[in-house]
């Protein structure tokens, strides 16, 4: 099972978030935005810490990344073997909070670049109803493939979606492309673009906050 920090912010949370770092980053990557949240009920955060593995496009470095990135060009092949494996280890953080008695659909899956990408495949194709889904300056990975395999469970899965507009690692126009692309399939997607750079900001730290804030009224 992957290591990961958790954070509880009060006795009996009514949410879990497993939040997803990126690329070259660890678990502690977000643990500082938890107060910046202003929640004002109690919940759990769990962050990750991704596989140490050689990067490409880093020409073969090892760091922590959730899968590998082969060219800059973003029609080259896509690392699915590598995709794949981290989903199903996020799966079984995912079955870890089930067991420990918190219900699937308290459950948000979050994750900034890589970990983005990496929460919105886990998410569409996970067999049990999620709470939502906060995919932060991220992509749609092996998009061609949700179609066939995407899970009737989470097809009304609330979606929070976040860009930078002047976003120089991944492009405006990759988180518009890959908007439009879930919404072709049917999924309901909240999104937001900031004036920021591969980043977070303050706006959006609240947006997130309130976004999450609605999901724990529902559960």
């Amino acid at each position: 099972m992957l290591e990961f920090l958790e954070i509880a912010t009060g006795p009996s949370p009514r949410l879990t978030v497993i939040w997803l770092h990126g690329l070259g980053a660890d678990g502690h990557d977000f643990e500082p935005i938890v107060p910046e949240l202003g929640l004002t009920f109690a919940a759990r955060f769990m962050f990750p810490h991704a596989p140490v593995r050689p990067v490409t496009i880093n020409g073969g470095m090892q760091m922590r990344a959730w899968y590998d990135i082969l060219s800059f060009d973003r029609g080259a092949a896509e690392d699915a073997a590598g995709i794949r494996a981290s989903a199903a280890a996020v799966t079984e953080l995912i079955d870890r909070e089930v067991e420990r008695g918190t219900p699937a659909d308290r459950i948000v899956l979050a994750g900034f670049s890589q970990g983005g990408a990496i929460a919105l495949q886990t998410a569409l194709r996970e067999p049990r109803a999620l709470g939502g889904v906060l995919a932060l300056s991220t992509y749609l990975p092996l998009a061609s493939t949700l179609a066939a395999e995407r899970s009737a469970a989470n097809a009304a899965v609330p979606i929070f979606m976040a860009h930078g507009t002047a976003d120089n690692v991944l492009p405006l126009a990759l988180g518009e492309s890959s908007r439009r692309a879930l919404e072709a399939l049917g999924y309901r997607v909240d999104w937001h673009a900031y004036p920021m750079a591969h980043s977070v900001c303050l706006e959006e730290v609240a947006e997130i906050g309130a976004w999450l804030a609605a999901r724990a009224q529902r559960a």
